[in-house]
């Protein structure tokens, strides 16, 4: 089958395509014959020093969508056909490819409504967001959020959520020149970090209260920061860093929730029950995008041989929205 695989740990650029064999299901795994696959952020980081787990040539992407090619031992949900997405395994073999394997449990089946490329848009950016605001901080109607980055997969869907969801206050940092599309996505106001201080500014919007919720999709420092941007009892959900000070935080009698997210690493954690909410997860968002409530956020299609180099613009932030390969 064709594949874009790196033999290396490296940058994007160091990725190629090679022929290499098709992958077999084992048992409790299915094989998936790839119709779109979504590129993301993580793609990228991990290449550059690789896992320990990988075997080279090893196929990079973790998002896809495409119709089950045939199932492993003891795999009774699915059968050959049948349209599914899933969030794969980092430790494991990719989804740039033709066909790939992931286990039967964690895929979600695609309704009829939905297309290959929008479902392969959203389970690593898409779920992080639905896992952060409806799983980990159970947002509420009502309730006022900050998002950092929005203009990110993470954020662009975290908008789409809280909006739904009725939150009184969506606030997002972005550049200028995002500030209308994260406006049509459901923020009422965008902070520009570019020439404002964003949690300053944060304080002012909320009349020194400070807001209810914040996920943070940027480091450990601005997750330190967060934290006297929060209202009495509000919470912040980490994907990038959680804050190092947490006990000794000042002043001592503010109390609040540190959520540290990682979305794929429900795969091989031994917690069945966390894998089996990816699929869950995956049926309940697709719900809202069929309903209306969540668009994809896909701004371009590709095909397999374009993949480094469009993982080389997404690694140099030159992306908005979701970039997905169409095979």
């Amino acid at each position: 089958m064709k594949a874009i695989v790196t033999h290396n740990p490296g940058k994007p650029d160091s990725l190629v395509m090679a022929d290499i064999a098709k992958p077999e299901p084992g048992p409790g795994e299915i094989s998936v014959r790839v119709q779109a696959a979504g590129l993301n952020p993580v793609d990228y980081k991990l290449m550059l020093n690789g896992n320990p787990a990988w075997h080279y040539p090893h196929i990079p992407g973790i998002d896809a969508a495409g119709y089950v090619d045939a199932v492993g031992a003891g795999v009774e949900q699915w059968k050959a056909g049948d349209r599914v997405v899933f969030h794969g395994d980092l430790a494991k073999q990719g989804v740039f490819a033709q066909y790939a394997v992931t286990t039967a449990h964690t895929a979600a089946e695609i309704p009829v409504s939905l297309s290959f490329t929008d479902a392969a848009a959203f389970p690593c950016a898409g779920l992080t967001a639905y896992q952060a605001l409806i799983r980990k901080m159970n947002l509420k109607a009502g309730q006022t959020i900050f998002i950092h980055g929005g203009a990110g997969g993470v954020g662009g869907y975290a908008i789409q959520i809280a909006k739904n969801k009725g939150a009184a206050l969506i606030l997002t940092s972005a550049s200028a020149q995002n500030s209308d599309y994260l406006k049509s996505l459901g923020a009422d106001e965008v902070i520009d970090y570019n020439s404002e201080d964003v949690h300053e500014r944060i304080m002012d919007l909320t009349e020194g209260r400070g807001v209810d919720l914040i996920l943070n999709t940027i480091n450990r420092k601005t997750a330190q920061a967060d934290l006297s941007a929060l209202s009495f009892g509000g919470q912040l959900a980490c994907i990038a860093g959680a804050p190092e000070v947490v006990a000794d935080f000042q002043p001592s009698f503010k109390t609040f929730s540190v959520h540290k997210l990682m979305l794929g690493g429900a795969h091989g954690s031994g917690n069945r029950e966390a894998e089996l909410d990816l699929a869950i997860m995956a049926k309940e968002f697709m719900q809202l995008m069929v309903e209306g409530h969540i668009v994809s956020l896909v701004s371009e299609t590709i095909t397999l041989d374009q993949v480094p180099a469009a993982l080389t613009r997404l690694s140099e932030r030159h992306v908005r929205g979701k970039i997905v390969v169409e095979l």
